[in-house]
This record gives structure tokens, C-alpha cells and sequence, in this order.
């Protein structure tokens, strides 16, 4: 079994999470800049067995895509095409930012660290990635 590796896919930079082999326990990876994210890929797929991509699909509260998804969507058909053996979803990512803002809060994260948006966007990652494993397992 491959692991599953979540997305937050940003202008700037993007936010990697990583489950275990098991795909039981969703990890937050580390955050890329956007323009090396396909040889940060390339190079941690080739280390690790990775079966399933899941890429936040960036949406308004409204439900509408969001700006962001002009960019998301070249992204995912570059990556079906680069890795076809590799499954890779979209998944809803409305509200993950701040969930992770929540998730710094909460667990007592300093007022400076808290304004790190690539510790955000690694948070989001992992929030995506919680969701997603959740749905799977019904919950």
C-alpha cells in the first residue's frame, strides 16, 4: 500500500501532507515554492510509493470555483499526465485556512509563528488530507 500525499496548491507556495504507508495517520510534509513543486514531486515520489494525489479544489463559500482553480487545474492534468498510475483527486478545500489558523491557536503557537503562511499552508495540506481520509473511512 502507497501512501496518499495531499496538496494545497498556491500561487506562491504550495502545502504537502503525507500519510503513513498504512494511510492511517496524515502528517504534514513541508511547504514547496510553487515554481519546484513538480521536482519536489518527482523526487519524493521516487524515494516513496505513493498511489493516491489529492488536491484541494479551491472553491468559494458560495461554492463556485475560486481564482485559484485556473491555476489548480493545468496543475492536476500535468500531474494525471506525468504519474498515470497514480490516482489524483480533487477535494473540497473551502475553510482550511481557517481551520489551520484554529489548529495554530489552539495549540498554543506564538503570535509570529502564527503569521508564517508556509506553516498555513502545510497545516491546510494537512487538514485536506484529514478530510479526505475521514470521508473514506464513512466518518
Amino acid at each position: 500500500m502507497g501512501r496518499i500525499l495531499a496538496i494545497d496548491y498556491g500561487k506562491r507556495r504550495t502545502g504537502i501532507a503525507v500519510t503513513d504507508p498504512s494511510q492511517i495517520i496524515a502528517n504534514g510534509l513541508t511547504t514547496v515554492e510553487t515554481k519546484t513543486l513538480f521536482e519536489f514531486l518527482a523526487d519524493y515520489m521516487q524515494r516513496e510509493a505513493v498511489e493516491r494525489i489529492v488536491v484541494g479544489l479551491p472553491r468559494q463559500t458560495t461554492g463556485e470555483m475560486s481564482e485559484n482553480w485556473k491555476r489548480v487545474e493545468p496543475f492536476v492534468n500535468r500531474l494525471r499526465k506525468l504519474y498515470p498510475d497514480v490516482t489524483v483527486n480533487l477535494y473540497d478545500e473551502r475553510f482550511t485556512s481557517v481551520m489551520a489558523h484554529r489548529v495554530m491557536l489552539e495549540s498554543g503557537i506564538g503570535r509570529k509563528a502564527r503569521q508564517d503562511k508556509a506553516l498555513v499552508d502545510k497545516i491546510s495540506a494537512c487538514i485536506i488530507l484529514e478530510d479526505y481520509l475521514e470521508s473514506k473511512r464513512g466518518l
